[in-house]
C-alpha cells in the first residue's frame, strides 16, 4: 500500500516526469503549452518549470513574439546535454558503448574486439565497462545492455543467442552493478526499434513493425505501450518464418527459414558460390551476380512481410537492411510482398526502407532515458 504522505509528493514527481517527456518530443514550448497539452493547471506548470530551471534540466529561451493580447509566452527547452544515458551492446566479438544526451545525440562512443566465448568473462567485462562509464559520466540515469538473443528482463536471463553460442545465462550481476544508476538488459533489435520513434520514421501511436537483417534477422513490434515482447520474449523473431521449405538448414535446426536465405552470412555464402572471393562487400567487381542474389532474397523478404502483415497488421513496416541500398532487393521485396499479401491490408500498410541503418546501442541509452522519465503512481 502507498504511505498516503508520499502522495503529493509523487505526484508531483510524476508529473515533472511528464513535462521532461514533452519537452523531448517537442524541443521547445511555453508553460501554456505545456499546460494545455498536459491537461495541468498553469500554476502547476509554473512551479514545475521552476523545479526544472533550478535543476538545470531546462532553460528560458526568451519571449515569444505574438499578436494576442496578454502575457507574452516564455520559450522553455531542455537543456539536452544535463541528462545523459548509456548502451552497451554486445554481438559476436564485439562490444560497442555510446553515451548519448537526452535528444538521443551521441556524445562518446567506442567500439572494442572482444571474445565471446565465454559468458562469465563477457559479463565481469560489461561491469567493468559500466564502471568506468560512471566514473567518466558521473550524471547518467540509466545504461542499458543489449544482447543478441531471447532475453527475460525481469528475471535478468538471457535464455538462448544462438549468434554467441550461449544459453541460460543469470545477467543478474548486471543489473546491481552500477550502483543506484540503473542498469536494463535487452534484446538488441527491439533495443534499435525504439530509435525508430524518435523521429519521423513511424508514429508514435499507430502499430509498427521494426525488422532487422544483418548477421542475423530479428524483428520488434511496436505499439502505443512500448515494445512488445510476447508470453516467451520471442515476439518478432522474423528470421525463422520459413519462406522456402525446401531451403537450407538454419542454425535452428528447420528448413528454409529467412536467415538462413537473406542473412549477411547466407548472402555471402551465395555469392561466394557464384563467383570465389566475392561478398557483400566486394559486390562492385560483380554487378550482375550481386543484382540475381538481390533479386532472389528481396522476393523471399516479401513472402515473410506478407506473413507479418497478416498476422499483425501493423501500420508501418520499417526495413532496416544493408541491402537497401540496392534497387533490385528493394523492388522485388515490394512486389513479393504485393503478390503474396491480400489487397486491403497491403493498401494500407506503409514499408519503409530505412535509409540510415538504426544503432542498437543509441536505442539501449534511450531505454534508460525514458525509464528516467517514468515514475509509477501505483
Amino acid at each position: 500500500m502507498k504511505d498516503p504522505g508520499k502522495g503529493p509528493a509523487l505526484l508531483r514527481q510524476y508529473n515533472e516526469k511528464r513535462v521532461l517527456a514533452y519537452l523531448r518530443q517537442q524541443k521547445i514550448s511555453s508553460r501554456l503549452d505545456i499546460s494545455r497539452a498536459l491537461a495541468l493547471s498553469k500554476n502547476t506548470i509554473s512551479l514545475i518549470v521552476d523545479d526544472l530551471l533550478a535543476l538545470g534540466y531546462v532553460e528560458e529561451q526568451g519571449v515569444v513574439q505574438t499578436n494576442s493580447i496578454g502575457r507574452p509566452k516564455i520559450h522553455v527547452a531542455l537543456k539536452p546535454s544535463a541528462i545523459k544515458a548509456a548502451g552497451i551492446m554486445i554481438e559476436r566479438h564485439r562490444l560497442h558503448w555510446m553515451v548519448c544526451d537526452f535528444f538521443s545525440q551521441i556524445i562518446d562512443e567506442k567500439t572494442l574486439t572482444l571474445d565471446t566465448s565465454n559468458p562469465q568473462a563477457v559479463l565481469s567485462e560489461i561491469m567493468h565497462h559500466c564502471r568506468q562509464l560512471l566514473l567518466d559520466w558521473p550524471d547518467l540515469v540509466g545504461i542499458g545492455v543489449g544482447f543478441p538473443g531471447i532475453i527475460d528482463q525481469q528475471q535478468g536471463i538471457l535464455h538462448i543467442s544462438s549468434h554467441l553460442g550461449w544459453g541460460e545465462v543469470s545477467l543478474l550481476p548486471l543489473l546491481t552493478c552500477a550502483g543506484s544508476v540503473p542498469v536494463s538488459v535487452w534484446n538488441n533489435v527491439k533495443a534499435a526499434a525504439l530509435i525508430a520513434r524518435e523521429g519521423e520514421i513511424a508514429s508514435e501511436h499507430a502499430a509498427c513493425f521494426y525488422l532487422r537483417i544483418g548477421e542475423g534477422i530479428g524483428g520488434a513490434l511496436l505499439t502505443e505501450h512500448g515494445v512488445y515482447s510476447g508470453g516467451s520474449w520471442t515476439a518478432g523473431e522474423v528470421g525463422h518464418l520459413s519462406v522456402l521449405p525446401e531451403g537450407p538448414l538454419c542454425s535452428c535446426g528447420q528448413p528454409g527459414c529467412l536467415e538462413s536465405l537473406i542473412g549477411l552470412s547466407a548472402i555471402n555464402r551465395q555469392l561466394e558460390q557464384r563467383q570465389p572471393g566475392l561478398s557483400w562487400d566486394t559486390r562492385q567487381q560483380s554487378a550482375e551476380i550481386v543484382d540475381e542474389v538481390m533479386a532472389a532474397s528481396g522476393r523471399l523478404l516479401g513472402k515473410a512481410l506478407s506473413q507479418i502483415v497478416h498476422l499483425v497488421n501493423p501500420k508501418t513496416l520499417l526495413i532496416d537492411c544493408p541491402y537497401n541500398i540496392h534497387p533490385s532487393f528493394v523492388d522485388n521485396t515490394l512486389s513479393a510482398t504485393r503478390q503474396f499479401t491480400l489487397t486491403f491490408p497491403f493498401s494500407r500498410t506503409q514499408i519503409t526502407f530505412v535509409a540510415e541503418r538504426l544503432n542498437p546501442a543509441q536505442g539501449l541509452a534511450l531505454a534508460m532515458l525514458q525509464r528516467f522519465e517514468q515514475v509509477s503512481l501505483t
